[in-house]
């Protein structure tokens, strides 16, 4: 009996896990350009990689925002020069979620240019500071867990649909990372994607 117990645990949880990875996965499939987006004119091109800051108390970067940082930097294309646009005012603690990312990006040996957004606080407003940083990108990554960023392409192309033309995937959604987080975020992420996908203005 407690084995056949355990057994339906361990495969009510493992099918949890497995939803939460496939929301992310699909998710991080939407809302892109059907031609993939950027510009292909000639040259080195220029790409915006926007981070959306989480929630961080106190003074120290938090796994959610470390991770999205690994995500951002490996997002970036090669031969490209890149600028990372860090969004996040102090809105759990008393540090500006913008400033923890980017101290965490030089931290991991990021030496490229850097956009501060100190003032905004919520996902509207992250994207509305990003954008003057994004009128000369040829490409525009945003990174964060993967619905959450789907919900900022759906702003971004209310706002801006010419911007949003330029969108590229990043690389935030990889299998089995951060697994335990993903069911979790996957609950809040639909229920939010629903709102935005509802709604013109917050």
């Amino acid at each position: 009996m407690r084995t056949r117990t355990a057994a339906l645990v361990v495969t009510a949880a493992a099918s949890v896990l497995a939803w939460g990875e496939l929301v992310h996965w699909r998710s991080s499939r939407r809302g892109f350009p059907p031609s993939g987006g950027g510009d292909s004119s000639p040259g080195r091109r220029r790409e915006a990689v926007v981070i959306l800051g989480f929630g961080n108390r106190g003074s120290r970067i938090n796994l959610v925002n470390r991770y999205r940082v690994r995500a951002a930097l490996r997002s970036r294309s090669a031969d490209t020069d890149s600028l990372l646009v860090l969004c996040g005012g102090a809105v759990a603690g008393t540090v500006p979620e913008a400033d923890l990312l980017a101290a965490h990006a030089r931290a991991l040996g990021y030496r490229g240019r850097v956009a501060l957004d100190r003032e905004s606080r919520t996902t509207w407003e992250n994207v509305r500071n990003a954008i003057p940083y994004l009128e000369d990108a040829d490409e525009i990554k945003i990174v964060s867990n993967s619905l959450h960023a789907e919900k900022a392409r759906i702003h971004l192309a209310r706002m801006r649909p010419d911007l949003a033309a330029r969108l590229r995937r990043a690389d935030e959604h990889r299998f089995g990372e951060l697994v335990l987080v993903k069911p979790f975020a996957a609950i809040r992420g639909l229920w939010e994607l629903r709102g935005a996908r509802r709604s013109v203005a917050p």
